[in-house]
């Protein structure tokens, strides 16, 4: 009997552990601190500072099954997922890495041991091929004479996508950062399938299908192509979970194994599809996987950078679903499908399975509601068309202002025997995907960050002041021996007591000091592991090596102190009220306020904010100690620490208790007891995004004066209106009450000053060709009375066309109103278009009522002398 997926996961990691392998978990798809990557999108990214010699773990040989999403940038699958056999947006890295410990012989014999070996996954031989690099005589050597491969099932792969190092056995990460020559192992599923070996004009085919790429990291690639040695040449290797169980499983393709064939059945549940071989059914299985694991690592919808692709990849996985004749919000039931086939990689998904299915929700009704809005908009377009091409800039407007699209255009199209301008619409594509290119944030040089070569140790917890050494100096990113005064730089020292921003906290400010120079600290930022100052040299000299004294601006960090700690009381305190659905999304502790970002879909309530400030405010009163521990990241999630969204977290980390109320992982600086905060004020709630809301506060006595100024505006508003504190709520009733029954009488004013414009109009009616018409200048008429004024005209006239304008404050107001029983002829939207450029501006409308404004006042008697040639001409 096969193993199952999760049994094939639990193996490769049981095996590496087995060889000295430290287990560490998957990181976050969305990466951390790393500019170069819109989404992890290989089981090495999180070790990518290790390669570089940058961070240090206290191990030496690791193994992960990361969780990854190929869907935009650079590694981009999207539009073939559910196409092709092997092909997903979202899929698990299974993966071994030696960090300067063992290299090419050791990693080579580790591959095959694990494939071949009778008690793990005891694949035949010789159904095992691979490929070196063209030059790698190395790794060559190894698997033939060590290993056994016979030559002929060795493959040489040189540079053979157009220039040097750019080979199918030169694996890179990026345009810049580690890399290096690979081998990769291909299974041969048999002669019955098409396909040929790595390497031949046939190596497209299903026949011979890569199962492992053991990447041998030897260079660091600078923007410039040059290839710079690491430091400790070290191992990277990856194997797609889902195509070794396709393997392992007697299948050729991914979406037959266990874990597939389970979601589709679900989705074909969910969409009530009975014929299970349709594509659109492994489209969705497989988009379920990227979105649900997105939003539980924090991504949510949105019209930029990752939620936006997040976005894309719903809106693909509704419109299969509505091909596949779904009629209702069928998508988020898929999250407990999902958590069920992931075992023990969705635990993570589980705690957040009631914030991932709403945001799911809400984003495929809205999707409902774009649909609509696009197909109407459509139709507009469709009635206006001349001959049988609709035009490649419309259909791309409709899909980018709209989100409404292309293929479901060009069914609509196809329906009414019309075609789409296929290359207009890709023209357009072209130059928005150039114009997201120049705007994304995520194609920067991983080789321009400053690189700190000795590490610095953080002693700030319990010292605002130390004496130090200096250990680099950085001016304009380079490293330099002396510091000038008036020079700004980043000075690194060998330890300090400046805080690198991180976790949400700012970095410290302050001064570094020696007897004859001063260096002001404006911030500190991590560089690596190690605090960075960053600021300007007052006076003096400053030279590497030489003893320095440090001075954090003690104020300030009190200051910062006590809004960090209030927000780990914030967060337990929105999961009490909220419910255990809350999770940090993000946020910001600096001197001056708190922000907290967490999962929840709807506004707070004024009840349930007061709740949330009572209880934290509760727990400052009970001045709770606040104590921290080192320990071993699984001893700490076993005591119920909380992990927050975006950070990393090493084997042993800090956990940060209050009590009996809160418990989280946390490298932050904090108050000795909760009572030091004083006092929580909330000062807004908001929404960020779909699924995620915002809280803002203040602390101690920020929070006083809060408080203060907020009497003082009471106190002023009383004045204002003669009341006292006694009963002021009756005077503003009292006040709203005769606004509202003043306004109700300037509204039956205007209604009236309205009824009797229109009547005197009534008189100035002309005929143009059988038709009414009523075209008439309005001076001093308020804008706002034109639609009622068609309305009691349409009532007079019964059948007219109706073009009414006047000027306010150098600006054109037009209206046009057409009846029902002349829209077949005359459309109010298509006159006003040709009437509103004339007076400076633009406009429009239903074929019934249209209106516009224009910056032209001068040209509007003109222009209305020019309206009943237009009508002659519409209605010839």
């Amino acid at each position: 009997m096969s193993k199952s997926t999760a049994e094939i996961r639990q193996t490769f990691l049981d095996f590496f552990q087995s060889k000295g392998h430290q287990i560490v978990a998957s990181s976050s798809l969305v990466p951390n601190n790393d500019p170069t990557l819109l989404f992890t999108n290989a089981g090495m990214n999180q070790f990518k500072d290790v390669f570089l010699g940058q961070d240090k773990r206290d191990y030496s040989r690791a193994t992960t099954s990361q969780r990854c999403v190929r869907a935009g940038g650079k590694h981009n699958d999207l539009e073939n997922v559910g196409y092709t056999a092997r092909h997903h947006t979202f899929f698990e890295m299974l993966g071994n890495f030696s960090f300067g410990d063992y290299f090419k012989r050791e990693a080579i014999s580790f591959a095959w041991e694990l494939l071949t070996g009778s008690q793990w996954f005891n694949l035949p031989k010789e159904r095992l091929w691979v490929t070196v690099y063209e030059t790698d005589d190395e790794a060559w050597n190894i698997w033939e004479k060590e290993i056994g491969v016979p030559a002929e099932r060795i493959i040489r792969i040189g540079d053979n996508k157009g220039s040097a190092y750019a080979s199918d056995n030169f694996w890179q990460m990026g345009d810049t950062g580690p890399c290096g020559p690979c081998s990769e192992i291909f299974y041969d599923h048999g002669d019955h399938i098409w396909g040929g070996p790595p390497g031949s004009p046939e190596e497209d085919g299903d026949r011979y299908i890569e199962i492992w790429n053991i990447v041998f990291m030897q260079f660091n690639r600078q923007a410039d192509g040059t290839m710079q040695p690491l430091p400790k040449p070290s191992v990277d290797t990856g194997m797609g979970l889902e195509r070794i169980s396709a393997v392992l499983q007697h299948v050729n393709s991914n979406y037959d194994i266990d874990l597939f064939q389970k979601l589709i059945a679900s989705v074909a549940k969910v969409t009530g599809t009975q014929d299970l071989t349709n594509k659109s059914l492994r489209v969705i299985a497989d988009h379920i996987r990227s979105c649900a694991f997105l939003i539980a690592d924090g991504v949510v919808p949105s019209n930029e950078n990752r939620g936006y692709v997040l976005r894309r990849i719903i809106r693909r996985a509704v419109r299969h679903g509505n091909m596949l004749g779904a009629q209702q919000s069928f998508f988020y039931k898929l999250v407990a499908p999902l958590i069920a086939v992931m075992g023990s990689a969705g635990e993570e998904l589980q705690k957040q399975q009631q914030h991932v299915e709403n945001i799911l929700k809400a984003e495929e009704e809205q999707f409902a509601k774009t649909l609509e809005r696009g197909l109407a908009l459509l139709d507009e377009e469709l009635a206006n068309l001349q001959g049988d091409t609709l035009k490649g800039e419309i259909v791309f407007r409709l899909y980018d202002t709209f989100g409404f699209p292309a293929d479901l255009t060009a069914d609509v199209c196809r329906e009414r025997n019309l075609k789409i301008d296929e290359a207009g619409f890709e023209a357009a594509m072209d130059a928005q995907r150039q114009r997201a290119r120049q705007a994304s944030g995520f194609n920067a040089d991983y080789n321009s960050q400053i690189r700190v070569e000795k590490d610095a140790e953080f002693d700030g917890y319990d010292h605002l002041a130390l004496p130090a050494t200096v250990s680099e100096i950085f001016v304009d990113g380079q490293s330099v021996n002396t510091l000038h005064a008036g020079q700004q730089a980043v000075i690194v020292l060998d330890k300090t007591p400046f805080y690198g921003e991180s976790g949400g906290q700012v970095g410290d400010t302050g001064v570094i000091t020696t007897d004859q120079s001063e260096f002001t600290v404006e911030d500190t930022q991590k560089y690596g592991k190690s605090p960075g100052h960053i600021g300007r040299l007052l006076s003096g000299e400053l030279q590497v090596g030489q003893r320095v004294n440090t001075q954090v601006d003690e104020a300030r960090r009190a200051k910062i102190r006590l809004n960090h700690s209030a927000t780990h009381l914030l967060h337990a305190a929105l999961r009490q009220v909220l419910g255990p659905h809350v999770a940090q999304k993000g946020s910001l502790v600096n001197d001056k306020y708190l922000r907290f970002d967490f999962s929840h879909t709807e506004a707070m309530t004024d009840r349930q904010l007061r709740e949330v400030t009572e209880i934290v405010n509760q727990q400052i009163r009970r001045n709770l100690p606040v104590a921290t521990d080192i320990m071993d990241i699984d001893d700490a999630k076993q005591k119920g620490a909380m992990a927050l969204f975006g950070e990393k977290y090493d084997q042993q980390v800090r956990v940060l208790t209050m009590g009996d109320f809160s418990v989280e992982l946390c490298g932050g600086t904090h108050a000795q007891r909760t009572g030091d905060i004083g006092l929580f004020v909330v000062d807004s709630e908001s929404g960020t995004a779909a699924g995620v809301r915002r809280i803002e506060a203040f602390t101690g006595e920020r929070a006083l004066s809060t408080v203060f100024a907020a009497q003082d505006q009471l106190t002023q508003i009383a004045q204002l209106i003669k009341a006292n504190s006694t009963n002021l709520n009756d005077k503003i009733k009292a006040l709203t009450e005769h606004a509202r029954v003043l306004e109700k009488q300037v509204q039956q004013l205007n209604d009236q000053q309205a009824a009797q414009k229109s009547a005197s109009l009534a008189d100035q009616v002309s005929d143009i060709h059988g038709v009414k018409v009523l075209i008439s200048e309005l001076p001093a008429v308020d804008p706002k009375l034109l639609r009622t004024m068609v309305d009691d005209l349409k009532n007079q006239l019964g059948s007219a066309v109706i073009v009414l304008g006047t000027t306010s404050e150098d600006k054109v107001s037009l209206i046009v109103g057409v009846t029902k029983d002349l829209t077949d002829r005359i459309k109010a939207g298509e006159l006003i278009g040709l009437i509103a450029p004339k007076v400076g501006g633009k406009g429009g409308g239903r074929p019934d009522m249209a209106q516009a404004g224009g910056n032209l006042p001068e040209a509007l008697s003109a222009t209305l002398a020019e309206v009943p040639d237009i009508i002659s001409d519409k209605l010839q």
